[in-house]
């Protein structure tokens, strides 16, 4: 009997080599009377594959990955942007707490959420520093940002009106917004600085134009020295239906008079779509904008109330333009949907669905 040869290499050798040859299997080359007698491995199949391609004229197949993206369901590029979403999004406080809100708009893929300062709830005159404490230790926990302080109280008690006790009771309660976002460690406050009319309001006497800046001025002037002591920004959002600062050349006159880093601009890309347009208002205020509002509007109907506005996509906003318009401006901020009509059933679907619509708005899905 043949003695048998006895291997050169090594157990470890061995198990490498047989977990290579598991890795890259040999295949039989098919020729054209069958199987080629000697094994040809999967990286010699493929360059001659490729071989074979290259000499026919073909193109080399392009991964789907490093295809073009379709700009028919897609953003063109990816911006470097945060996704947040205003509180009046959610059920909050009938249906559900603050922090099933966080929770939520956490889950859902936010980066951040905008509060809302009003007369009752968490945020209010009844909160002081250890509450609001307390909400920015939770948001901490949560893992999501407050972008920013909103309120509706700039309404009933506006900083223009003609009644002096509801000037002074707007101006106190705006200090108090500025007190919460410092003890929030929140940098953005948006600021209603006055208003010629109020639509929706049948107990506001028109104010003239000229009284109307006079005293929105005054007013800005007086919160300026505490915003830059607590180093908070003053943040003036254009409304349009207010009748003040109609147009960008407007608001950007208001907003340097105060020569100040702590004054700046809240963009609501909705308030000037009845008439005019968000990527051309942004391109005048450039990098005045700290902080914006995402609203959908939707020219083609004929209430122009709070009605008009739309959930996210659902509208006749040129998203394309104002999102290449912002990046023009080297924005890099929160992107926030404001909305106020809660879903009736399952809430949450409309945080997810705008979580979903914000994504192809930067370019994070493209199907």
């Amino acid at each position: 009997m043949t003695k048998p040869a006895v291997s050169t290499v090594s157990a470890p050798e061995q198990t490498a080599a047989t977990s290579a040859s598991r890795a890259n299997p040999p295949v039989r080359a098919i020729g054209p009377f069958g199987a080629d007698p000697e094994p040809v491995s999967r990286r010699t199949a493929l360059k001659s594959a490729l071989a074979g391609a290259a000499a026919l004229g073909l193109p080399p197949a392009i991964p789907p990955a490093r295809a073009a993206a379709d700009d028919r369901r897609a953003a063109p590029k990816r911006y470097a942007m945060k996704k947040s979403i205003n509180l009046w999004a959610f059920p909050y406080p009938q249906r559900m707490t603050l922090e099933e809100c966080l929770r939520l708009a956490r889950r859902a893929g936010f980066d951040g959420i905008e509060l809302n300062y009003d007369l009752e709830n968490d945020l209010s005159p009844r909160a002081g520093t250890a509450e609001y404490r307390a909400i920015r230790k939770l948001a901490e926990q949560v893992g999501i940002e407050i972008s920013g302080l909103c309120s509706f109280l700039f309404w009933p008690y506006p900083l223009t009106s003609n009644d002096p006790a509801r000037r002074a009771r707007g101006l106190e309660l705006a200090g108090l917004i500025i007190r919460a976002a410092h003890d929030l460690g929140v940098k953005n406050v948006l600021v209603v600085p006055g208003a010629v009319h109020i639509p929706w309001r049948t107990d506001h006497e028109p104010v003239p134009n000229d009284v109307c800046d006079r005293r929105a001025r005054e007013a800005v002037g007086q919160l300026l020295r505490q915003a830059e002591k607590l180093d908070v920004s003053l943040n003036i959002e254009n409304i349009f239906f207010n009748g003040y600062l109609m147009t960008p050349m407007e608001m950007n006159a208001f907003v340097d008079s105060f020569q100040s880093p702590h004054v700046r601009v809240h963009f609501d890309t909705g308030n000037i779509a009845l008439f005019q347009h968000a990527e051309h208002w942004i391109a005048l205020l450039g990098r005045r904008i700290q902080n914006v509002h995402l609203k959908e509007f939707n020219r083609k109907g004929t209430d122009f109330s709070l009605e008009a506005f739309r959930p996210l996509l659902d509208g006749s906003t040129n998203w394309p333009a104002v999102m290449e318009a912002l990046e023009a401006t080297g924005y890099r901020g929160f992107l926030t949907f404001e909305y106020f009509h809660p879903y009736t059933h399952y809430p949450e679907a409309l945080i997810y669905q705008t979580a979903d619509s914000l994504d192809r708005i930067l370019g994070l899905k493209d199907g």
